[in-house]
């Protein structure tokens, strides 16, 4: 049984990580201008090739397939830790308001920062995410404590998420400031317009947050068979459930500081993942989310950005499309089995 275990946990990470590359070398050739495999291959590793193609990937296509594969694993982690923080599979960032309000207060920095001509750097917006995700995130546990029941405290999330996207709405439609008013593109979820200088922070961010997420894969596990167990295995279940929330807030706010609210892949992936393994063991998931993530987003933003090319699609719009049914999928599941 161990065996084909095992034998199921490598088939599933090989084919994440061949799914990756290819992904990766199908998102560097895709756009209005084509490159073909042997010149994406001499510009990456020979450093040779025609200048243009080579700066339209080195400065545009790269930094972009880099950030959706970093922002995309963070906000699949983020939905496992916020999964395993409710003992529910719907829970995510995304559905309990927490991008939402990560979105409100980013939003109101960055116009404060413009209305005042001074410059939004990357530290700001993820800690102004950052602050916005606890402040959502303090609503939802406060609800958590009055309800018991998950659909409530879902649809409490819900109506959080309309509040704080309805507020960013109205202050970026009645701003002046025509940089203020591109904040709509973000605001609807977007990886456009990355650099190399937002991927170095957002790497080092989430990849702390990564090392943090395995250092805490025992009292997960423990956490996972109930608070009781937790305890008897000597697990500080109070500040292991502050550690939970600190993580699962700064991984859906880096996301959202740099890409803006991004749907359903925080709900779906997870779930994907934990059927394909057949396992909710974190040494397992973690890696597993981020790569499944990764693979997600990557799938959805070459889709945004090819199929009605030059106009790209939200990103949001992409994910919610293959996302929603599994959700649907888990809510029918769980219905059948209560």
């Amino acid at each position: 049984m161990n065996k084909k275990a095992g034998r199921r946990y490598r088939a599933a990470f090989l084919l994440l990580t061949v799914l990756l590359f290819a992904l990766i070398v199908w998102n560097i050739n895709s756009g209005s201008v084509s490159v073909t495999v042997g010149e994406i291959f001499e510009i990456l590793f020979a450093g040779k090739g025609e200048e243009t193609a080579y700066q339209i990937i080195w400065s545009i296509r790269l930094p972009r397939i880099l950030a959706v594969i970093v922002l995309g694993g963070a906000l699949s982690v983020s939905g496992f830790l916020l999964q395993t923080f409710f003992a529910n599979p719907i829970a995510g960032p995304f559905v309990l308001g927490i991008s939402s309000g990560a979105k409100l207060v980013v939003a109101l920095v960055m116009i404060a920062c413009l209305e005042h001509s001074l410059t939004v750097s990357s530290g700001l917006m993820i800690a102004a995410a950052f602050a916005g995700s606890l402040i959502s995130m303090g609503f939802v546990l406060a609800v958590s404590r009055k309800v018991h029941q998950m659909s409530l405290l879902v649809i409490s999330g819900i109506m959080i998420s309309y509040i704080c996207s309805a507020i960013t709405d109205f202050v970026v439609t009645f701003a002046d400031d025509s940089d203020i008013v591109n904040l709509h593109n973000w605001s609807m979820g977007s990886f456009s317009g990355t650099s190399w200088d937002n991927v170095a922070v957002m790497s080092v961010v989430v990849g702390a947050a990564m090392v943090m997420a395995f250092l805490m894969s025992k009292p997960i596990g423990a956490y996972q068979l109930g608070e009781a167990y937790a305890q008897n295995m000597g697990v500080n279940v109070r500040l292991f459930r502050v550690l939970l929330i600190l993580l699962s807030s700064l991984l859906s706010a880096c996301v959202t500081a740099f890409a803006g609210p991004i749907s359903f892949v925080g709900i779906a992936v997870p779930h994907l993942v934990k059927s394909a393994l057949k396992t909710a063991k974190p040494l397992l998931v973690i890696p597993g989310c981020f790569l499944g993530g990764a693979v997600f987003c990557l799938f959805c933003d070459l889709i945004a950005r090819t199929v009605f090319s030059p106009t790209e699609l939200s990103i949001s719009s992409v994910t919610a499309i293959f996302g929603a049914p599994v959700v649907i999928y888990i809510m029918i599941r769980r219905r059948r089995t209560v």
